[in-house]
């Protein structure tokens, strides 16, 4: 397994890559009432040291009473917070490293399983956490403004304390991406409205606004997907036409690079074509896209997290859709949690070294 159009640099703006690989965002649950510890520095920037282009951070917490369902998940607000992360950017950027933080609000989620819950309810456009099933408050204009308030002041941080690029968590049914979903969005102003388009007035104003606290050459990402934790078969865009309505005025209002969450890479977007999700993005915005989704491993997410070990995979199709020019960067999750050393392996054509996923992974920081 060699891979070596991987592991050309890439640049966009003020961010310079030296290769293609992207550690994509896992929430660990590592940091203590929010803030991250010395041994979530030395996960990140293990990493970094072992060839991964860029880090993207686990989600971290927007400044929302209830952006959070685990107290153990990094806030990106707050004296101690900052501080903790100010020294994981200093020691990945010690390694040569690259890493932006990932920015989230979870929106209507169920309590998770330690029983915590935030000091607020939780909070989204109509207060559904799925498809007719209330789960916590429908926001004000008000909340929204706040919110909008908040990322933007995280986003600002990000780019004090020295992070080199901000991602934004739109996707897997979380509150941006629960306001694009019609299920979730059922508001009657101008936050609702029956089409996708309508519906990304949330998204649009909220870039604009990271945009604004970061200047014009501090890239911007955007998470996104078409399923959902609460439904893995759900889509919003059911054509080409509808994700373009959907995505064009994401890009005008300041989205560079778009990260593409599928299941499994390889799988089509659309009947009549073969190009997967990053694929048509890209084709329809002429963006920078990231595909991600069970590369590197046999088995999806799914599977994994249900016990099944995932093994190591071939590389073949992911390298035939990225010489096609399908996508620029490829986002590696579990093969990299697992084994730190993935990217300075396929580098190095050292295939037998590589390590499987299981389950018992999550459970330690390494």
């Amino acid at each position: 397994m060699t891979a070596p159009q991987l592991f050309q640099p890439f640049r966009i703006k003020s961010l310079a890559l030296k290769n293609r690989i992207v550690m994509a965002p896992m929430t660990r649950s590592f940091s203590p009432d929010g803030v991250p510890t010395s041994q979530v520095a030395d996960y990140y920037a293990r990493r970094a040291g072992e060839e991964v282009g860029l880090i993207i951070s686990e989600g971290t917490v927007v400044d929302r009473p209830a952006a959070s369902y685990d107290p153990n998940i990094p806030h990106f607000y707050g004296e101690k917070a900052l501080q903790g992360w100010k020294a994981v950017i200093d020691k990945v950027h010690a390694v040569g490293g690259v890493m932006a933080p990932q920015l989230w609000h979870v929106g209507v989620v169920a309590p998770g399983s330690s029983g915590w819950l935030p000091p607020a309810r939780f909070e989204g456009p109509s207060g559904y956490v799925a498809p007719g099933k209330n789960g916590g408050v429908a926001m004000t204009e008000h909340d929204i403004a706040e919110t909008i308030r908040a990322f933007a002041q995280a986003a600002a941080a990000a780019k004090t304390l020295g992070f080199d690029a901000v991602e934004i968590h739109g996707a897997h049914g979380y509150l941006i991406d629960q306001f694009f979903w019609h299920p979730t969005n059922q508001r009657a102003d101008l936050y609702g409205g029956e089409s996708l388009a309508e519906r990304t007035r949330f998204a649009t104003e909220l870039i604009r606004a990271v945009r604004q606290a970061v200047g014009p050459d501090f890239p911007i990402y955007l998470r996104i997907s078409q399923w959902k934790l609460q439904d893995y078969t759900a889509r919003l865009a059911t054509t080409p036409q509808e994700m373009e309505a959907w995505l064009v005025p994401l890009t005008g209002a300041g989205v560079d690079i778009f990260h593409c969450s599928q299941r499994r890479f390889w799988e089509p977007e659309f009947i009549g074509s073969d190009l997967n999700f990053a694929g048509w993005v890209k084709k329809l915005t002429g963006k920078t896209t990231i595909t991600v989704g069970s590369v590197g491993l046999s088995g999806d997410f799914l599977a994994a997290f249900r016990g099944e070990t995932s093994r190591p995979s071939p590389l073949d199709e992911l390298l035939r859709r990225f010489d096609r020019g399908d996508f620029d960067l490829v986002g590696v999750g579990r093969a990299l949690l697992a084994d730190p050393g993935w990217a300075r392996k396929v580098h190095a054509g050292l295939s037998s070294e590589l390590s499987g996923f299981t389950k018992a992974a999550l459970a330690t920081l390494f």
